[in-house]
């Protein structure tokens, strides 16, 4: 027992993840300098790693630190929902803040059905909502490293292990490009950095009309609208598809074409909390977004990744 980190010392940690350095955590946290590098110094000495490189440039975790700030933002997660949780089967239903990641369009598309019926249904509540970029970890990754409660998410081989994925719905790929254009896949390719992954690679390697992308941009808005002009075509998924400017059309991509699984994930301990799972319920029983279509699942669909 004399060598499990303590609640302060996990927040001291995650102060000093955060704000890049030990002057600034002390700040974050109302402590000395010193109080913030021993206690650092501590932890250290308890786990046998070292947590963080020191610099000039301040205190940046390292692999071993990243992985225990994860960790140690997740059981201070747990540790506020601790009176939510005992007060379970009160009147009024959760309450307290909830924090949902998604990406733009599930963000646009999706959530806002969701939020609705929970400020109905949980006036208690305190959703917290922020639109994170589909690249590298994405979203899931904002629910490993302990800062959503949950996430939606591409599914795939990005999800990081030990977290719980379900799918929601699927969603096909289409070609966008110019109306009455007379050959639309001979045009350059438009794409942006969030547009593929392990889930339309393998369909994309096997597609020899495709060119190099000639232009790529950091926002599928900005594709659709260079599209529209002609300047090239786009194979975007068909949640980005719902608002066409002025002169774009949508071509199906025939039987093979290329789709990903959209669905929430979030880590095995908040899945029991009362304010994840009323989340949930309203995800499962929100209606498909135009353009997405219902995932076979064996039993309730919920997949583990150990």
């Amino acid at each position: 027992m004399a060598d499990d980190l303590l609640p302060q010392e996990l927040r001291i940690l995650v102060a000093v993840a955060d704000s890049g350095g030990f002057t600034a955590a002390a700040e974050r946290l109302g402590l000395t300098q010193s109080a913030v590098s021993h206690a650092v110094r501590g932890c250290e000495r308890k786990l046998g790693a070292v947590l963080f490189e020191r610099g000039r440039r301040g205190a940046v975790p390292t692999a071993a630190g990243e992985r225990v700030a994860g960790h140690a933002r997740r059981i201070l997660r747990l540790l506020d929902e601790l009176p939510a949780e005992a007060r379970q089967g009160e009147p009024g239903g959760p309450r307290g803040p909830v924090r949902i990641v998604a990406f733009r369009s599930a963000a646009g598309r999706v959530l806002p059905a969701v939020l609705a019926r929970l400020a109905e249904r949980c006036p208690e509540l305190e959703p917290q909502v922020r639109v994170v970029r589909d690249l590298g970890r994405g979203t899931a990754g904002e629910v490993a490293a302990g800062r959503a409660d949950l996430a939606l998410a591409t599914l795939g081989a990005a999800i990081p292990p030990g977290l719980v994925a379900v799918p929601l719905y699927r969603e096909d790929y289409a070609l966008a490009h110019q109306q009455g254009h007379p050959d639309p896949r001979g045009l350059p390719l438009v794409d942006w950095d969030e547009n593929c992954g392990s889930y339309t690679a393998d369909w994309w390697r096997r597609q020899d009309w495709i060119p190099s992308a000639t232009i790529n941009v950091s926002d599928d808005t900005v594709v659709l609208s260079l599209a529209a002009q002609g300047l090239g075509m786009a194979i975007m998924p068909m949640l980005s598809l719902d608002r066409l400017p002025e002169g774009l059309t949508v071509t199906d991509l025939g039987p093979d074409r290329p789709s990903r699984q959209v669905g929430y994930v979030t880590t095995p301990e908040l899945a029991r909390t009362a304010a994840v799972r009323a989340v949930v319920r309203e995800l499962r029983a929100a209606p498909l977004p135009a353009g997405a279509s219902a995932v076979r699942t064996a039993g309730e669909g919920a997949s583990r990744r150990p």
